[in-house]
């Protein structure tokens, strides 16, 4: 209404839990407009380090084709035909053209300032991806703003920080007051105890790593280095079994195999070898992960480590084949590269009982792979409860998940009244274990009531996927907290109406989607295929960002149906050179036919 009217508007949606798009209507030649947004991001703490990641840029999304209808008819005309699905029905909602940085300067000029305060004396606090500079306000709070100033978003930003003393604080109680309820924010991170107490389990591992044409440059080596590191630390007594994909999938061996050192060396040469083409078709391998012959073989616990960077369309299939089969296997997701798929990463890994980890440089590899195995062979702290001694409560999550090593148990509840304690109990490995917190003690925070709302959300939507709820019903809880609380959700938007109409009687308006910089370490022809040609050479980049050059934007082709009796997925980049060669020899046939049909000498015999 307010696009057709001619007032300024800005319409914020949800595509996915961390894909949003903000339009804006209604800008006069050489207007700026400003759209504020805020948005929530909660801290994630692991042992003694926490860390904020902000997402930068949307990674270029792999949509598998949809599947074409078939008709069997009868001598009647009549017959039966199977329905016809897109697997990504909101494919053109995710898919925002994205600059070739060969042709192009980057856009999207990008500042940050952060203002830490921590709570504790700080330690070391580290920008993981971009440099930056710090300034020191006191002990536990410090300034950090980018070091150039001013940067295209190709990346994601992560910051992290360490207290100063040798231990992070294993316990944390917050409240908020809001309306007629109270918001309580608990975290207790439960000690670690030495494995060397522990009966050593042998482990069944399924590794699966993602080859595919996003991968290309730069993610692809983290991914190997990762494999190869994860395939070092198995034990004599583990099996394992290697899986990669990308829109073929190839198992290394029929089934597990122990990890002795003759199978670990095929590995590490399958591994080795692996280059980075095709597209992202990840169900498959998923499926062949999860397909677990030794069920009844009590004696191993069964971990599936997936590498990937997520950069998938298709992400509710993801979910729904982990619901359908994960049976005993536990998934630990491994994310690679600049702009992961944070949202596919970190359900997959709630719905498999694991952990998400993020690999974004080389230089992490050894760090982040040494903290998942950390998780990996040792016991996590199971058959979790948490009861309130005076207060009726709504917690979320409502069945408490497994917690690993170094990781908190983060409770968000909704109280009648602020009174009484909760008692946490789990079980670390066969020990039981328990702590209380009195209410009385919490200290005052913000933001809470919407956190708890959000974490409702996401229940409703993971209680939808497992079939636990209808659809209906998920809609109808997501719609009645995000209402209340004023969120975004793939059910509900943001709208600013400017009050005054800005576009004159008889403007025109004209449509412009604004691209998006590939993703830094990526490799645009491993993506979108090869190049015919550049247009123009490389424009210089403005550090200051103050101005943006319109871009001829280079679009991807549509990727066609599979044929029926295809045995080969759907690719993202195409095979150029085979395409070459294909395309010679058909220019040669029709040269053939033309002089057949010309009654002319072939170029060799007039010589």
């Amino acid at each position: 209404q307010a696009k057709q009217s001619g007032q300024k508007a800005a319409l914020t949606e949800q595509e996915r839990p961390n894909i949003f798009t903000n339009s804006v209507a209604n800008i006069g030649p050489g207007e700026t407009v400003l759209v504020q947004i805020e948005y929530q991001e909660p801290v994630h703490q692991n042992g003694s380090t926490f860390s904020l990641r902000v997402p930068m840029v949307v990674a270029p999304r792999y949509n598998p084709a949809p599947i074409v209808q078939s008709v069997e008819f009868k001598p009647n005309g009549g017959g039966w035909g199977t329905p016809a699905t897109d697997p990504v029905a909101d494919r053109d909602r995710i898919t925002p053209p994205v600059l070739d940085p060969a042709e192009h300067a980057p856009v999207n000029p990008t500042a940050i300032t952060v203002r830490l305060q921590a709570g504790f004396s700080l330690g070391e606090v580290k920008s993981h991806h971009h440099p930056v500079q710090t300034e020191k306000v006191d002990a536990s709070s410090q300034i950090i703003r980018l070091a150039e100033g001013v940067v295209p978003a190709d990346r994601d930003f992560e910051l992290t920080w360490t207290p100063a003393a040798e231990k992070a604080p294993s316990v944390g109680l917050f409240r908020e007051h809001v309306g007629d309820a109270d918001y309580l924010l608990a975290y207790v991170t439960p000690p670690s105890v030495d494995n060397a107490t522990q009966k050593q389990i042998a482990r069944e591992v399924i590794f699966v790593i993602d080859n595919s044409g996003s991968m290309g440059g730069t993610s692809i080596v983290q991914a190997k280095a990762s494999l190869l590191y994860a395939l070092g630390r198995l034990q004599v007594g583990d099996r394992f079994n290697v899986i990669r994909f990308d829109h073929t999938m190839t198992a290394l061996f029929p089934s597990p195999v122990p990890a002795d050192a003759a199978h670990i060396g095929r590995a590490t040469s399958f591994v080795s070898a692996l280059q980075a083409e095709g597209g992202t078709e990840m169900l498959p391998a998923m499926r062949a992960a999860l397909s677990d012959g030794n069920r009844e073989d009590t004696s191993y616990v069964r971990q599936v480590v997936f590498l990937t960077d997520g950069a998938i369309g298709n992400e509710e299939q993801m979910f729904e084949t982990i619901s359908a089969l994960r049976g005993r296997s536990r998934i630990f997701m491994v994310g690679i590269g600049s702009a992961p798929n944070t949202f596919l990463m970190t359900r997959a890994a709630e719905l498999g009982r694991g952990a998400f980890t993020h690999i974004g440089s080389t230089d992490q590899v050894e760090e982040r792979m040494r903290g998942l195995f950390a998780k990996l062979e040792n016991p996590a702290v199971t058959g979790l409860s948490a009861k309130f001694s005076e207060a009726r409560a709504d917690m979320t999550p409502a069945v408490l998940p497994d917690v690993y090593r170094g990781e908190p148990l983060v409770l968000a509840t909704k109280l009648d009244r602020l009174a009484g304690s909760v008692e946490i109990k789990g079980r670390i490995g066969d020990r039981p274990w328990s702590v209380t917190l009195p209410l009385a003690n919490a200290a005052e925070g913000k933001g809470l009531s919407k956190l708890w709302a959000h974490r409702k959300i996401a229940d409703a939507e993971v209680s939808r996927t497992m079939r636990q709820s209808t659809p209906e019903e998920a809609d109808k809880t997501v719609l009645a907290l995000a209402l209340e609380h004023q969120l975004v959700t793939r059910l509900t938007s943001l709208i600013a109406v400017d009050k005054t109409p800005s576009r004159p009687d008889g403007e025109t308006l004209k449509l412009a989607e604004l691209p998006l910089n590939l993703p830094a370490g990526w490799d645009f022809e491993k993506v979108f295929g090869e190049r015919q040609q550049l247009r123009k050479a490389p424009q210089e980049r403005r550090a200051d960002g103050s101005l943006v050059q319109p871009a001829m934007l280079k679009q991807r082709s549509p990727v066609p149906a599979a044929a029926p009796t295809a045995v080969m997925l759907p690719k993202t980049a195409t095979d150029a050179e085979i395409k070459m060669i294909a395309g010679g020899i058909l220019l040669a046939i029709a040269l053939v036919l033309f002089m057949i049909t010309r009654r002319q000498p072939f170029p060799s015999d007039a010589g």
